[in-house]
């Protein structure tokens, strides 16, 4: 969802040839092939096909495999996105490489390509989290840091980044979401599920926090069921082998499906009454569909979805998720769409990249 946008924009431009190398850290293609497909994206020039295990075998195979690549394909730059295994992994290979000829960036030579991040600066401030160590280090190592809210601005000035190197460009998140909504809303997934508009809960769970402590995961889900209406759950690979390796058994109300497509997750989500995640990109989501959040952690990286959109913030404490589902309606009327969340995003980073690639 991040690349289609930017691959739109690079190859819209003659200055550029962009090539899209696919890790295979998500290789389920429930999760990662249905959209390629639905978000007419071309097929990757590059497949790593690394798959799941560990942070570090995980991350050390991604290292492995892109090395070679980079020292091919003599990249000026490596874009990286967002804060998985990935980002971290592909971003510490650019840092140490050297192209065989120099080029210039910012009109000094330079032999290293240049490591771009696009949502950069983001923080939740919880060093458990391994997402925030990805965001941290990839952070330090990139010479060019595109960031998606003003907090990320904040956190990266605090953290002696200057605008040099970060600039504010919008969501690349809300370019597909924007593009691809009015295709979203002609999905029949409604009618085949059997819901009405407005009328369930949307749930989507997947940290280890949430997932992995079966008296967390216990509770979530009677604290949920406890709000007496439908609740559509796209299970997770990782959480749907969690809830039947604890013999979990779910009451009526829940309605278990697999992990849906771009457009019928988008509209499951338009038509929600609430959305109840412990998901970055749901929070951004559902701030610019306009329908309210209640975001199942006790901290976020991306706070203006709770300061301008209709994300609350709760953690996992009974009292807090009741009192935040019963101000769904006093959230969504309070809403906003954040400033640069307007389907341009792509178009600035590209645009910012030529004029730094200039000579």
């Amino acid at each position: 969802m991040k690349i289609a946008p930017l691959l739109r924009a690079f190859r819209g431009d003659p200055r550029f040839e962009a090539k899209l190398v696919h890790t295979g850290q998500h290789y389920d293609d429930k999760l990662s092939k249905v959209f390629f497909d639905e978000l007419a994206i071309p097929r990757p020039d590059i497949e790593l096909e690394v798959g799941s295990g560990s942070h570090a075998r995980q991350t050390a195979e991604i290292m492995t495999r892109f090395e070679p690549v980079v020292e091919k394909e003599q990249p000026h730059a490596v874009l990286v996105v967002g804060d998985v295994n990935s980002t971290i992994g592909c971003a510490m290979v650019a840092a140490k490489m050297f192209r065989t000829d120099e080029f210039q960036f910012r009109g000094a030579p330079r032999k290293r390509p240049v490591i771009i991040h696009v949502e950069a600066g983001l923080r939740s401030g919880d060093h458990d989290m391994p997402e925030e160590i990805n965001r941290l280090l990839t952070d330090v190592i990139s010479d060019l840091l595109f960031v998606s809210e003003p907090s990320g601005m904040t956190n990266l000035a605090r953290e002696g980044v200057g605008p040099e190197r970060a600039i504010m460009v919008g969501n690349v998140m809300i370019d597909t979401l924007l593009a691809a909504r009015e295709r979203a809303m002609q999905s029949t997934v409604l009618q085949t599920l059997g819901l009405a508009e407005g009328s369930y809960g949307l749930v989507t769970l997947h940290r280890p926090s949430n997932v992995d402590d079966p008296d967390m995961l216990f509770n979530l889900i009677g604290i949920l069921d406890g709000f007496g209406m439908p609740l559509v759950f796209p299970v997770h690979p990782r959480t749907r082998k969690r809830i039947e390796d604890l013999g979990v058994q779910l009451s009526p109300l829940w309605k278990l499906i697999e992990p849906q497509g771009y457009f019928d997750f988008l509209r499951l989500q338009s038509s929600a009454k609430v959305v109840l995640t412990d998901s970055g990109g749901v929070q951004e989501e559902t701030t610019v569909l306009g329908v309210p959040c209640i975001t199942l952690r006790e901290n976020t990286e991306r706070p203006v979805t709770v300061e301008q959109g209709t994300n609350q913030l709760v953690g996992t404490k009974r009292e807090a998720i009741i009192a935040a589902f019963y101000k769904i309606d006093e959230v969504r009327a309070a809403a906003r769409v954040p400033e640069m969340w307007d389907g341009k995003s792509a178009d600035r980073i590209v645009a910012a990249i030529a004029t730094s690639l200039e000579r």
